[in-house]
């Protein structure tokens, strides 16, 4: 299913985009905890491992260390997408691993992966040109990030170029979990929803770790909210059993009741 028809199909209630990072702890746990998260949110985040994760905190770049560890390579990250059904699929990484592997080739992977968006959180939208024509040729959504400090005049064309949705930085910072959510971060949403217009749907992401902070966003104006860290960190605890499997299950089941009935 396409990232739009997703955001459609869900007639206005929130979506919960859940992210985890392909690898950690080994490919076998990874790929079913994936599963676990894909059966539970709208949209599922795949992360591929990268050794200098610039976007990301403490969790993921942990996560990201356990996966390489334990020797995770692309291919393993495309085989655990092709292996999650009936959920939505977006994959996260920093753009050296899509001209290592070849830009056409990243994509032409992507769709035989049934991927259908894409996050490279270290490209600017000035030095995408390539990205962006390769990702329209393969129908690939290439999702832009806008933040606090992006002006006005570059929001709009960060929209324009945009599919998908819009990826948008709570905060000042890198990705983690966080108690509160800064009285900042809902006047940003509502700017970024007022710049918006309706002409992309709005995604939080960074520091959004509770069912409250998926409730706060959406009432704020975001059309979905992106819980990473959260999510990792409960998988994080130890997966050894299916009672382990059950309580991921749960945590990201109140994540999606709360973006559902926001």
């Amino acid at each position: 299913m396409s990232i739009s028809e997703t955001f459609n199909e869900l007639e206005g209630k929130g979506a919960l985009i859940g992210y985890i990072t392909c690898g950690d702890p080994n490919l076998e746990m990874s790929l079913r905890i994936a599963k676990t998260v894909a059966e539970e949110v709208d949209i599922i985040e795949l992360g591929i491992p990268f050794s200098d994760p610039i976007a990301d905190g403490a969790t993921i770049q942990a996560a990201s260390d356990r996966a390489l560890k334990s020797g995770i390579r692309v291919d393993d990250c495309f085989r655990i997408a092709s292996e999650i059904k009936g959920t939505t699929k977006v994959f996260m990484t920093y753009y050296n691993i899509i001209l290592q592997r070849g830009i056409d080739k990243f994509l032409s992977d992507c769709v035989d992966a049934g991927v259908s968006g894409l996050i490279a959180p270290d490209i600017p939208i000035e030095e995408s040109g390539d990205l962006l024509r390769a990702s329209e040729k393969y129908g690939i959504d290439l999702i832009f990030v806008v933040a606090p400090t992006t002006d006005d005049d570059r929001m709009n064309r960060i929209i324009e170029d945009t599919r998908g949705f819009l990826y948008v930085v709570s905060h000042l910072g890198v990705t983690g979990a966080r108690e509160n959510l800064d009285r900042s971060t809902v006047e940003f949403i509502k700017h970024v929803r007022k710049i918006a217009d309706g002409r992309i749907p709005i995604a939080v992401g960074f520091g959004v770790s509770t069912p409250k902070h998926v409730e706060e966003v959406i009432k704020a104006g975001a059309d979905g909210a992106i819980v990473g860290s959260a999510i990792i960190n409960v998988a994080s605890e130890g997966m050894g059993d299916e009672k382990d499997f059950e309580r991921l299950r749960a945590f990201v089941q109140d994540l999606r009741r709360a973006a559902h009935h926001a």
